[in-house]
């Protein structure tokens, strides 16, 4: 939100939520506005709006300031003391007042800082100061949310570290072969292929030359493609493989790899390789033939492994929780640790690319795994949609950061196994059945949009948010939990909506 998409004339059907945020500023200005825009500044931007106050029915009205020059002249003052506010990100036509019903309010945008900005903080320690927008409230930071601030501000991707206490064994030969095979499969001509272990490793960013003792060490990103998973946890403790299907209601999940179970080197290069098999084979994906041979890398296929391959570069392997891809009937979902390194408004938007993990995707795209800048957001968003008719659901959650991407490939509550047509390689079906899945899928989807910004919403105000009937939300929120999607935790009242990414 942006004071451009504000009608201030409409100001009482607002609510706070996760880019609005009102003060009644009557005594000056509130201390709890530095914190707002410490939160909105390493979230997702936001509008902060000085004179009007919120009654206890979360209903808004103005009430407006007496003095704005004063104000806005105080707010200035103080955004530009870096012993007050770390960072000023606005410019002069960010902050504004404007006469609504004979009062005069203040309206100041504050964008998204751009992650070398981050974190934004209050004061001058970063670990009391920095805020972080959750639903409709400004919530600190803990000490490992400003650590991940920091691993993402830097210029230099965090996966070329080298590890000085490390050396070659960590590393799994056979995973290295495998690579290396694959790679010369690819590139038969290129002279790598002459190399010895040890140098092709540093060609490709796996190893380097320490700075603190001037020997040649594994890279985090060498460690993470290459290492056993033991080795891995030493630098990365949460590091955590962990790939589900879930075909079977009676059964926790009918298969299940993760990178812990000790019979396998619980590395990316080889979960991956694992995973995509399974995927694509399990999956009933419409395929087109080519005059008697069948085409297994359409454009879904295709999609498929960048949404796997943007899963495990983006990834922060020093949070919380591992990365987790869950495979159903109806769904599958790619979860990572981290926050967006980029707006949502960007990615979508396109043209740019900033994975956390630059030396992995390097890594991948040498042996044909994605491209240097990967697949955009917009380019698995428009090939989904076209040739499924379902939107991708991307979900940024907090405390722990997670971003998970949810593919649908059937509707809601059709757990049948039947296949779509095959004809064209699209999905075509009868009129009234596409347009009800379609419908269905939409609702479903804004449903849980609206629970992944503010997860004690009620289904009365997703019906309002809708402009459908509290039955209809009532009946796509009973689809979403009996698929495993979606689950309340506590009672109707003082409870809140999860959204379902697995269980470790």
């Amino acid at each position: 939100m942006n004071r451009f998409d504000f009608d201030l004339n409409r100001l009482s059907e607002y609510r706070e939520d996760n880019r609005l945020e009102v003060k009644k500023a009557s005594g000056g200005l509130p201390h709890s506005l530095w914190e707002t825009y410490s939160s909105f500044a390493n979230s997702d931007g936001g509008l902060i709006v000085l004179g009007v106050e919120e009654d206890k029915n979360h209903q808004l009205h103005i009430v407006g300031v007496s003095n704005p020059e004063e104000l806005i002249r105080d707010f200035w003052n103080t955004i530009n003391n870096q012993q007050k506010i770390s960072l000023n990100i606005l410019t002069d036509e960010m902050i504004c007042a404007h006469r609504v019903e004979d009062k005069t309010i203040i309206v100041i945008e504050v964008p998204r800082a751009e992650r070398e900005m981050r974190p934004v903080y209050v004061g001058t320690d970063p670990i009391k100061g920095t805020y972080r927008r959750n639903n409709e409230g400004d919530f600190h930071c803990t000490r490992e949310q400003v650590s991940a601030y920091f691993r993402d501000a830097s210029p230099v991707s965090v996966d070329t570290r080298t590890l000085k206490e490390m050396d070659f064994s960590v590393f799994d030969m056979d995973t290295v072969r495998d690579y290396r095979t694959r790679f010369m499969q690819l590139h038969p001509n290129h002279p790598w292929n002459n190399l010895q272990d040890d140098v092709f490793l540093r060609r490709i960013g796996a190893v380097g030359v320490s700075q603190e003792d001037h020997k040649i060490h594994p890279t985090v990103a060498g460690l993470l493609m290459f290492g056993f998973e033991y080795e891995i946890v030493r630098e990365c403790p949460g590091y955590f493989l962990d790939y589900q299907e879930h075909f079977d209601d009676t059964m926790r999940w009918t298969h299940r790899t993760t990178s812990n179970s000790g019979d396998w080197s619980g590395n990316l290069f080889d979960f991956y390789f694992r995973v995509i098999s399974r995927l694509l084979s399990d999956l009933n994906i419409p395929f087109v033939l080519n005059g008697i041979t069948r085409v297994d890398n359409t454009e879904l296929h295709t999609a498929l492994r960048e949404a796997m391959l943007n899963t495990l570069v983006h990834a922060d392997y020093y949070g919380r929780q591992g990365t987790i891809i869950l495979r159903s009937p109806i769904m599958i979902s790619f979860s990572n640790p981290g926050d967006m390194r980029i707006s949502f408004k960007t990615a979508v938007g396109g043209g740019v690319s900033d994975p956390r993990n630059a030396t992995l995707m390097k890594m991948f795209s040498l042996i044909g795994i994605g491209d240097r800048a990967g697949m955009g957001i917009p380019d698995l968003i428009d090939i989904w949609q076209r040739l499924t008719g379902y939107s991708p659901i991307y979900v940024s959650q907090f405390s722990p950061n997670r971003v998970t991407l949810s593919l649908q490939i059937k509707s809601i509550g059709d757990k049948s196994a039947t296949n779509t047509t095959e004809k064209d390689a699209g999905i075509k079906e009868k009129s009234s059945q596409k347009s009800s899945q379609k419908s269905s899928q939409k609702s479903s989807q804004k449903v849980i949009e609206l629970i992944s910004v503010d997860d004690k919403i009620t289904t009365q105000e997703m019906a309002d948010k809708l402009k459908i009937s509290r039955r209809a939300v009532a009946k796509t929120i009973a689809k979403l939990q009996s698929s495993g999607i979606l689950r309340r935790v506590g009672p109707d009242k003082g409870g809140h909506w999860e959204i379902i990414t697995t269980d470790r």
